[in-house]
Formats: C-alpha cells, sequence, structure tokens
C-alpha cells in the first residue's frame, strides 16, 4: 500500500469529488475507506448534499477516526423496520420508504406538522420545508469538528444554491471559516428541507444547479496537477425505462447525474486549449516575447494535468424513484459494500498508468462497479 500511495502522490494533488443523493451516499463511504486503507488520503474534499455531509464528516476528524465518524453517522441515520424483514424484496423497499416519507428518518429529518396543513400556511423563510433538519443538525454537531475543518490538513469546499439569485455558490475552508451552516445549507434540500441562511443570503442544496461539484476542481486558481476521484451515485448510463415507476427512477437518476457527460467534454477542450497555448507559447523567439500583448495571452496556457477517475455505483436490486430516501440497515450496508469492493478492484487496475497524450490535461478513467468503461479520447 506505501508503493501505491506513494505513486498517487506524483500525480499531484488527491481530490475527492462526491455528489448529492441522500441514503445513496453510503457509497461514498465504502469509496473512502477503500481509499483510506490503500494509504490514499484526500487533501481536497469536495462535496453537495449528502456529499457535503460525508466530505465534511472527513475532513473535520482527525485521520484515525475519520471511517469511525463515518460510520457513526450513518448508523444514526439507519432506518429499522422488524415488520419489512418478512416482506418480499420489492414490497419491503416500498414499506420502508413510506415510513420515511410519514415519519421521517431518525438522526436526519422528521416532519413538520406545520407545512402538511395546507401548502399556503406562511411559515418563514427559515421553516418552510415538510420536515424539520432539526435531528440532522444535532448530529452533525456531535461528530464533526469544525476547528478541525478550519485548521487541519485536509481542504472542504461544499456547494450551495443562492435562492435569490439562483448562484452556484462554493463555501471553500481555504478561503473562510466554515461552520456547521454551510453544511447545512449544502444539503437543504426544498421543498423537504428549508432554506439555511448565511449572513443575510439563504441557501438550498446546491444539487438543484450542479449535483456533480467537479467543475470547481477544474476552474480552481492556481490550476495544480491533480489525481480527482469522482464518485457518482446516480448512474449516467440505465435502459429505456418501460413503465412510469422506471421512467421515475430514470428521470431522477438523468437530472442528479448533473450533465456530467457535457462537463467532462467541456474541460477535456478547455485543458486540450491550454495545453497547446502553453505549447506554441513555447515556440515564439525571444526578441518577439515583449509584443502584441504576449504576456497576456501566454497567461491562457497551462501544463498541468488532471487524471479523474470517475467511479459510477451500480444499481442494487429492486431500486425504484425513492432509493435516496432507502435509509434500511441492509441498503447502508450493501451500498457501502459496493462502494469499498468496486474501489478495491479499481485501485488495482491502476487505470492512471495508461500512456496518454502530452496534450491532453484531462484524462479520464471511468469505472462502473469496479469495470473499467472505455472513455477512448485522452488515451495515446
Amino acid at each position: 500500500m506505501q508503493d501505491l500511495r506513494d505513486e498517487i502522490g506524483t500525480y499531484g494533488q488527491v481530490v475527492l469529488v462526491l455528489q448529492g443523493g441522500g441514503a445513496l451516499g453510503a457509497y461514498q463511504a465504502g469509496v473512502y475507506q477503500a481509499l483510506c486503507e490503500a494509504g490514499i488520503e484526500p487533501d481536497w474534499v469536495v462535496g453537495t448534499s449528502i456529499g457535503a455531509i460525508n466530505s465534511a464528516l472527513i475532513a473535520g476528524s482527525p485521520p484515525g477516526e475519520r471511517i469511525d465518524r463515518l460510520r457513526a453517522f450513518w448508523k444514526r441515520v439507519a432506518q429499522r423496520h422488524p415488520v419489512a424483514d418478512f416482506l418480499p424484496a420489492w414490497l419491503a423497499a416500498s414499506a420502508r420508504n413510506a415510513v420515511a416519507v410519514t415519519a421521517g428518518v431518525p438522526g436526519f429529518f422528521e416532519p413538520n406538522p406545520k407545512a402538511f396543513l395546507s401548502p399556503h400556511v406562511p411559515l418563514g423563510p427559515d421553516r418552510a420545508g415538510y420536515y424539520s433538519t432539526f435531528q440532522l443538525r444535532q448530529t452533525l454537531t456531535e461528530l464533526i469538528d469544525f476547528d478541525q475543518v478550519n485548521t487541519g490538513g485536509v481542504r472542504l469546499t461544499v456547494g450551495a444554491s443562492n435562492v435569490r439569485t439562483s448562484e452556484m455558490t462554493y463555501f471553500d475552508s481555504r478561503d473562510m471559516p466554515l461552520s456547521l451552516d454551510h453544511v447545512m445549507a449544502s444539503g437543504a434540500l426544498p421543498p423537504a428541507f428549508p432554506a439555511v441562511r448565511i449572513g443575510d443570503e439563504l441557501y438550498w442544496d446546491g444539487g438543484i444547479l450542479s449535483n456533480t461539484p467537479v467543475e470547481v476542481v477544474f476552474d480552481d486558481n492556481p490550476r495544480r496537477n491533480s489525481m480527482v476521484f469522482a464518485v457518482h451515485i446516480w448512474n449516467p448510463h440505465g435502459p429505456e425505462p418501460r413503465s412510469i415507476w422506471e421512467v421515475m427512477n430514470r428521470q431522477k437518476d438523468l437530472q442528479y447525474s448533473s450533465r456530467a457527460a457535457a462537463h467532462i467534454k467541456r474541460q477535456r477542450q478547455l485543458h486540450r486549449m491550454r495545453h497547446i497555448i502553453a505549447e506554441l507559447s513555447a515556440m515564439v523567439p525571444p526578441d518577439r516575447v515583449g509584443q502584441n500583448r504576449f504576456a497576456e495571452m501566454k497567461a491562457y496556457g497551462c501544463t498541468t494535468t488532471m487524471h479523474v477517475v470517475r467511479l459510477l455505483a451500480p444499481a442494487l436490486e429492486y431500486e425504484d424513484h425513492s432509493k435516496d430516501i432507502d435509509f434500511s440497515p441492509d441498503g447502508i450496508r450493501c451500498r457501502w459494500e459496493a462502494g469499498y469492493r468496486d474501489t478495491c478492484i479499481t485501485l488495482d487496475k491502476a487505470p492512471w498508468r495508461e500512456a496518454t497524450d502530452p496534450l491532453e490535461g484531462f484524462v479520464l478513467h471511468e469505472a462502473c462497479g469496479g469495470e473499467m468503461v472505455d472513455t477512448a479520447a485522452g488515451r495515446a
């Protein structure tokens, strides 16, 4: 494991990017466990919604306690339903999810009775949600050390949507002290959860605008060579739906996979162009360097390289459109184990060792359930 850790370190900073997706986030915890056991600790964690919570648990814990804190969180929000154990799998899933909708999830959220009286009841901007997340605030207060977040060695970035301006906002521990409110804002998904006020602004879940917050890594200033592990818990690939039930499931996958393919295409173009500009700049004769705004144009070039290991979570049996509120112990365990297993397989394959085109500044390695997906572009 020492060799793998040292090898990864030669590629630059290690970044872990985590999507939003409720109960699906248990997969992310398994991914982190596999990385940790391989000796790979992130220098920077970026998350939205449940990804922000997992990221804060990692950045807000000492290195030796991170997996324990993740386990403690997922144990607290596990929802046990003894009756469901005696039902067929497809019916048990529906029963568990129905209880989550009507009664909430312990340690996470509970119904806000006033919200169910009428959609026109004036609840106030800080309480306008069908559920209260006060329990989540208590849970995270006990598990996340924000002194560690703000002074520790791991940079934390969480994304939230500005309610007033409809702009994506990234709160970054490199630039400002972060608090629990920043994490809560990142997971305030309407209309279920109320907005969170930070300063004079209200914020909702970052997943509304960008559920895959990897662009903040690609657009970081200054850019750095990076090994980016981007964990996708909503599958961008899937079969054609044959029923309304399947349509609702596939619609959520499309919505929350967050235009990942478009982001990848754009970043490949941008990084290739930066490399081309840098190479062309090196061809300019020394006596012409001071002419025609050369320095300004040269600044658009850059030779950084980002290897992006994109881990796609496979679907579990009997998943449907309510899979993101499946907080059953079995569901959490299965997703955690899948994230761990798939990441171990991918690390063993070490796809970043393959030869690449030197003009490519963005190299994608995509794995689904541990199986590599041919991405073609960026390979030599």
